[in-house]
């Protein structure tokens, strides 16, 4: 049965769709090149922030998350069940849409065992290891680790790569609060790192996912590929190493520029927001693959495809890896290279 004879981008959403852009470009311009704008704003927040028993918690980003994740979720599924005309499952080849019945959703309370599956090895993590972020001296590190200054030197790892545990003690028997910089970002610093750390992050997830289309790991990424039609709940329907792989690499495109404390909790809203979008299902008149320059972003449509084919676009958010990949495909000599990717 045809519902709609055309999609929810028509020539005024083409039009409006420079509204967000351009507010997106004057955010952009006005962080990186007047940053004294926003400094008041940051300093007044992270004062607030760092004063708080919450955010300095070791345990505070497994928790914001997981709220962060919730919220966004939720949004997307009611609007996915609200909408059939936004659905790409429902769009026909003659640019009409159908009403194909919705895909059995899971409700909230039921997904108790699937948020205690993400959220008990983290939550490990945090209560084990020491946190260490930009700007923190090893000093601070140290204490919040439960160690003797004396010996810090030699216990203490500054890099942000080296893991070191918590010493644990009768008197401090967990890791339970996390050492802040002392200073906020400035509203550059939290730009550059948030785009740069994205960009780590999709290229470092194209490997890892063309990794787990291979045969031989085929079994840990099928899990989030069974399912009748792509929509917000596949987001989290991993495998645990699958999940603990995204979350790692997350941590690693962070860590490995030295991200203020911050940059990091933005990051969080910013990285959840994208993973949720390109699962959707949906084709949103401001998605933000329409927002960002045509042919920069991978988004929902991309992301559908993948799921449905399983061959191609590994990539998460963008498409430079995946255009890359598929030339080198199409001029690598017949039998090299079969086996990576060709899993659904």
């Amino acid at each position: 049965m045809t519902v709609s004879k055309s999609g929810p981008v028509g020539t005024s959403g083409i039009s409006s769709i420079w509204i967000p852009r351009s507010l997106l470009l004057l955010l952009i311009g006005s962080s990186v090149f007047t940053p004294e704008v926003y400094q008041p704003g940051l300093d007044l927040l992270y004062t607030g922030l760092r004063r708080s028993s919450i955010y300095t918690a070791s345990t505070f980003e497994t928790w914001w998350t997981v709220i962060v994740y919730a919220f966004i979720e939720v949004s997307y599924v009611y609007r996915y069940a609200r909408n059939p005309q936004l659905r790409l499952a429902n769009r026909k080849a003659d640019g009409t849409t159908s009403s194909k019945p919705i895909p059995k959703l899971q409700r909230p309370r039921k997904r108790i065992v699937e948020g205690l599956t993400y959220i008990f090895p983290l939550l490990l993590l945090d209560l084990t290891l020491i946190k260490k972020y930009g700007g923190v001296p090893v000093h601070d590190m140290a204490l919040s680790g439960g160690y003797d200054l004396s010996s810090v030197t030699k216990t203490i790892h500054g890099t942000f790569l080296a893991p070191t545990l918590h010493n644990f003690t009768l008197s401090s028997p967990l890791q339970t609060r996390r050492a802040l910089p002392v200073a906020p970002p400035t509203s550059r610093e939290l730009g550059l790192q948030l785009a740069t750390s994205l960009l780590i992050y999709d290229t470092l997830f194209f490997g890892f996912h063309l990794v787990l289309h291979h045969p031989f790991f085929a079994k840990v990424h099928s899990q989030h590929h069974n399912h009748q039609e792509i929509n917000p709940q596949i987001t989290n329907q991993l495998d645990i190493f699958e999940r603990l792989g995204l979350v790692l690499l997350a941590n690693f495109s962070l860590n490995i520029i030295g991200s203020h404390v911050l940059t990091r909790t933005v990051f969080v809203v910013a990285f959840v927001w994208l993973l949720v979008d390109i699962h959707s299902g949906m084709d949103l008149p401001w998605g933000y693959d329409k927002i960002l320059p045509e042919g920069w972003a991978a988004g929902s449509k991309r992301h559908s495809m993948h799921h449905r084919y399983g061959s191609k676009y590994y990539e998460p958010f963008f498409n430079w890896w995946d255009n890359a990949y598929e030339w080198v495909r199409k001029n690598d000599p017949p039998g090299r290279g079969r086996g990576w990717g060709s899993t659904s």
